[in-house]
Formats: C-alpha cells, structure tokens, sequence
C-alpha cells in the first residue's frame, strides 16, 4: 500500500524558487510576486489517483492524476506550457517526469514525519520546498 499524501499542507520553506522560475523562463515581475506568495496545498489520494489543489493569493493550480499513466499537462498559471507527464512511485516517493520543451522537467513529492517535501526540477535548476500539516 503506498503512502498517504492526503492533507492541506502549508509552505514553510522555499530553497532556490527564482532559479527554477528562471529556467522555466517566467518573467521578472512575476517571479518577484511568486516568491512572496506562501502557498497552501489540498491534496486528495485514493489509492493511485491524486487531485492537488495548490492555492495562493496570486493563483490557482490544479492537478489531476493517476500514477502509471502519461497525461497532458496544461501549465497555464505558471509557465504557460503544455507538457506529457508521467508519475510513478520510486519506493515512497512520487515522481513525475515532464517531457516538453524544458529539459529535465519534473518534480518528486516525499513524506517525512509531518513534513510533504517537494523537489521541482528544471534544466539545471533544483528548487526544494517543504510542507507542514496544516
């Protein structure tokens, strides 16, 4: 049985997040408001099948997924670019791959303790996050 995601989850940490934007070619004046925003995240987990909901001030994301299966990726609200993902459990971890214009797209999501970390990778960018439990 994989691991439990469920939860709201409140960013307490954000390592790197304009070097991401930057290689995801997002402009300044959006980077600049992007990285004063302390998003929250709902994320709904029924076995395979995951619904995140990633809210804030600024905009709204959603993601729809079931792990094993490539889909679309519309990324209208952040970078404005449509992308083939594909997640996959590695042990516990979820990880997704992006193939589309960017290379090395993609992102991991982790549990420890009461801690959901978040590893967005871009060309030669790593930006970690980390959650707390709301």
């Amino acid at each position: 049985m994989p691991v439990d995601f469920s939860g709201t989850w409140n960013l307490v940490s954000n390592d790197n997040f304009e070097g991401y934007m930057v290689a995801l070619g997002i402009d300044f004046a959006t980077r600049k408001i992007a990285k004063m925003l302390k998003p929250q995240k709902v994320i709904k987990q029924d076995g395979d099948s995951f619904y995140i909901h990633t809210t804030s001030s600024f905009r709204d994301y959603l993601l729809e997924f079931k792990v094993g299966q490539e889909f679309e990726e519309d990324n209208k609200g952040l970078d404005n670019r449509k992308c083939k993902s594909l997640v996959t459990w590695e042990n516990d971890k979820l990880v997704c791959v992006q193939t589309g214009e960017k290379k090395n797209r993609g992102w991991t999501h982790w549990l420890e303790g009461d801690d959901l970390h978040l590893e967005l990778r871009c060309e030669n960018q790593v930006c970690r996050q980390v959650f707390k439990r709301a």
